[in-house]
């Protein structure tokens, strides 16, 4: 283990702590009502339980993904993640979406630390670990980190944030 983070953990690091405040502002207001607008990738619209229950999901599963990345050892890519019609993913935003978004962000939060502490223990060598999506191709841990819980957070949370009526990293009025 290394004795400082490499710097992409420290802007990994910078990006989840904004993302983790402005998802906790957004649990303690009041559920907001309507559906999002589509996501940036395709046309998915959906109800403000529905979004906290993919955040607590995804976080999670791509953690894992990059543990199996990293840990294949491989010169090549090795195969990783899923689409958007993957069963494992809709059922759990199913069965999650009545879930009070105050229950959902301790789970979240945990997820995050868990993020948080795995990168700051990487190598150099395993940030550049090399993976192949179904759709996105050939991607590093670091991109996968950055695009696939960091970016995604972080869309997640404005789509949350824009059914409140408040403005993105807008803390919901008392």
């Amino acid at each position: 283990m290394q004795e400082t983070p490499q710097p992409a953990a420290e802007e990994l690091r910078a990006r989840l702590d904004a993302v983790e405040a402005r998802l906790a502002s957004v649990a303690s207001a009041d559920p907001p009502p309507g559906l999002t607008e589509p996501d940036p990738d395709g046309d998915e619209r959906w109800e403000a339980g529905q979004v906290w229950a993919h955040v607590a999901e995804f976080v999670p599963y791509w953690m894992g993904e990059t543990e199996k990345v990293i840990a294949a050892a491989s010169p090549e890519p090795v195969p990783f993640g899923r689409i958007k019609t993957d069963a494992a993913r809709i059922e759990a935003i199913e069965r999650g979406r009545h879930e009070a978004a105050t229950d959902v962000i301790s789970r979240v939060s945990a997820s995050i630390e868990e993020v948080r502490v795995f990168t700051a223990e990487l190598e150099q060598l395993e940030w550049t670990a090399r993976g192949s999506h179904p759709t996105r191709g050939v991607m590093t841990v670091r991109q996968i980190f950055q695009r696939f819980v960091a970016e995604h957070l972080e869309e997640h949370v404005a789509q949350l944030e824009k059914l409140a009526g408040l403005s993105p990293g807008r803390a919901p009025a008392s």
